[in-house]
This record gives C-alpha cells, sequence and structure tokens, in this order.
C-alpha cells in the first residue's frame, strides 16, 4: 500500500472517543468552509456510538453547519425501520437527532419492512450514490468514512473469505448468511470505502488486538478485510491501548495524538 497506516493510540475507550469526535468537529468545518459541504460516511456498533455521542456532548457541536452535512452509511442491518440494532437508528439516537441535519442530507439504507426484497434495497442504495455522484460517477465524494473492525479483522459488512470483500464492480451489496448476526445486511463495497478522502477506523477492545495486528502488518484483506483499507489521502486506525496490544512498536504513532500540522490537512 502507498498510503503508510499506523495505529494512534489511546489509553481507553472514553479518551478515544472524545479525542475523534474533538478532531472531527473541527475537520468538517473546514471541509465546509472549502467545499460548501462535507459528506461523512458512518459505522455502527459500540465504537462508533461512541464516537457520536461524544460529538453530540462536545461543547464544539453547534459550531457546524449542520445543514451541511451529508450523511450515508457504510452497511445496514436489514431490519426493520426503527430497530434499535439498525445502525441509522443508533445514529439518530446518539447524535442524528440532537442536531439540525437536512432530512434530505441523510441516506439512510431501505428498512426490511419497507416493502423491497435486500437485493431490492441494496440496489436502490447503489441508486441513491449514483445519484447524487460526483461528476458523473458511481458514487459521492466522501470526506470522511468512519469504520470499525471486527474480531475477525471484517469491516461494513464485509468479512473475511467470502465474495463481497473481493467484489469490484458493483458499489452496494446485499449480505446473506452473515457471520455475525443478523444474517442479512446492505454494504457499500472496498472500492467505494478507499474512494474516501479519509478513512478513519475506530477500534477498541482487546478482543480486535490479533486483527489490528495482521492489518498493519499486512495481511492479505481477503482473509483480514480491514487490511484492505487505503483512503485517497489518509488511512488511520484510530485505537485504545487493548486493541493496541499486538500492534508492532514501529507501526505506533510516537507523536501526539493530532497536532498543529492537521491545519494543513494532512488527515
Amino acid at each position: 500500500m502507498s498510503n503508510e497506516r499506523r495505529a494512534i493510540v489511546h489509553p481507553n475507550k472514553v479518551d478515544l472517543a472524545q479525542a475523534v469526535a474533538a478532531h472531527f468537529l473541527s475537520k468538517v468545518p473546514q471541509i465546509i468552509a472549502e467545499f460548501d459541504e462535507a459528506t461523512v460516511v458512518l459505522t455502527g456498533g459500540s465504537m462508533g456510538q461512541a464516537v457520536l455521542a461524544a460529538i453530540n456532548e462536545s461543547p464544539q457541536r453547534d459550531a457546524v453547519d449542520w445543514s451541511r452535512v451529508n450523511f450515508w452509511w457504510g452497511d445496514e442491518r436489514w431490519l426493520p425501520a426503527g430497530d434499535p440494532e439498525r445502525n441509522d437508528a443508533q445514529a439518530r439516537a446518539a447524535l442524528l437527532d440532537h442536531i439540525p441535519v437536512n432530512p434530505a442530507r441523510v441516506h439512510a439504507v431501505a428498512a426490511s419492512d419497507a416493502g423491497l426484497s435486500l437485493d431490492d434495497a441494496a440496489q436502490a442504495y447503489a441508486n441513491d450514490l449514483r445519484a447524487h455522484a460526483a461528476r458523473n460517477g458511481k458514487y459521492p465524494n466522501f470526506d470522511i468514512v468512519f469504520l470499525g473492525v471486527g474480531p475477525d479483522g471484517h469491516i461494513a459488512s464485509l468479512f473475511p473469505e467470502r465474495e463481497g470483500i473481493r467484489e469490484t464492480e458493483r458499489t452496494v451489496i446485499a449480505v446473506r448468511n452473515s457471520p455475525k448476526p443478523p444474517d442479512e445486511r446492505v454494504s457499500l463495497t472496498l472500492p467505494v470505502i478507499n474512494s474516501s478522502v479519509r478513512i478513519w477506523a475506530v477500534v477498541a477492545g482487546a478482543d480486535k488486538a490479533s486483527a489490528l495486528g495482521l492489518t498493519l502488518a499486512g495481511a492479505s484483506y481477503n482473509e483480514v478485510p480491514a487490511a484492505g483499507l487505503e483512503g485517497r489521502r489518509k488511512t488511520l486506525f484510530l485505537v485504545d491501548s487493548d486493541a493496541a496490544a499486538q500492534v508492532p512498536a514501529a507501526l505506533i504513532d510516537p507523536g501526539q495524538f493530532w497536532t498543529s500540522a492537521d491545519s494543513t490537512d494532512e488527515h
């Protein structure tokens, strides 16, 4: 990979979530100032919720013009609307219901009770991506993609040794027989994820240590999907000390979490 990746380590999950939230709240206004909008892809899971909750609780929250932010999701669980296990429901509860978002800029995957099949829902999301694509492409210009990493190294709903992680043509796939419940899901594919300017993988917990170590050591992305992450400008692995337990010292960022160099947008 040409995009060097290192782990930026925090002592615990709380510090990690607060630091990621703080950087997000400083970065998004810069993006909006330059491009008149910002486009963010959200993730689910405990750390995904924790980061959004930290954004909501920050005194800097209201400094963002949320009406200029577009929200998408990297994947979704194929469940009824409002189900608390849906990633969009978790994001709404943690942040989106508390800020003045423009509903037209919130792009959720269709729910299982919306009258579509799983395949139709995946196609509908692909169509939505195309409808908002930049320069007649297949998907928008993503500024920041948030991701978690599973204990098996999965990202979004792209699992090891499955067809989905090897998909290069479709932008969105229907996932069946997921090794992690629920069985059915909708997911962006790796080329779409890697189209983002910045990928921020937020990883916490000792159960992620092996996967993170393999990811940063350059494992095959077919075996460890997170190893395939490569944002156009930056790919950051933002982790707690438990998750970093198996990361070689040479791959741990020795400096501060973020520095004044960020103002030039290295991140």
